[in-house]
This record gives structure tokens, sequence and C-alpha cells, in this order.
């Protein structure tokens, strides 16, 4: 199974993007999907993840700011981020988790959110 994203990009504090990741090419047992990022020098954190079982999961530094949603029938995931600040600069990274416990990665896209 491949995740590819899309969406990165540089914008001014203040701003919005919105990520997509599509699952593609595998076995659609899907339980949740997830975004994280890695800025530089920081391990990787969870940003915001989507659960059929339990629904949705922010981190609390973006919760009210950022969205995270799906389109089940696509096995795609967004994240609206609104409200952008220099400190959501990082990697961003789509992740998948299916219920026999095997779990994927996107490749990553940079925002970079200038000040």
């Amino acid at each position: 199974e491949r995740l590819v994203e899309s969406g990165g990009g540089l914008v001014q504090a203040g701003g919005s993007l919105r990520l997509s990741c599509e699952a593609a090419g595998g076995n659609f047992s899907i339980a949740a999907m997830g975004w994280y990022r890695q800025a530089p020098g920081k391990q990787r954190e969870l940003v915001a993840r989507i659960s059929r079982r339990t629904g949705t999961a922010y981190a609390d530094s973006v919760r009210g700011r950022f969205t995270i949603s799906s389109e089940r029938g696509k096995n795609t995931v967004y994240l609206q981020m609104n409200s952008l600040k220099p400190e959501d600069t990082a990697v961003y990274y789509c992740s998948a988790d299916h219920w026999d416990g095997s779990n994927f990665w996107g490749q990553g896209t940079q925002v970079t959110v200038s000040s």
C-alpha cells in the first residue's frame, strides 16, 4: 500500500493550507488514519487522527485550528490547517493503521509558515 500526500507548501502566518493523503494499491482494511509532523531537531508528533472506532483526536497545539476529515469510499484523509503559525513548520506525514495491526507511512510533505 502507498500513501500519497499532497498540499504542502509555503504560507504566511495566519494563512491556511489543506493536506491530502490517499491510500492506494493495497488492502483497504484501514482502521484509522492520521497526520504526524516532525520539525528539525524534534521528535515526530501526532497532529490529528481519525478512527472508525473512536472518532477524531487532536494535539492540544492545533485543536481549534486544524480539522481532520476523511472520505471512506476513497480511503483519503484531509487536514485543513487554518491560522497557521511559524511553529507549525515541519514535515507532515500521513499514517494508516490497519485492522490487522500493520501500519503504513507516506513520504512526507513540507509545510513552511513564514512570520
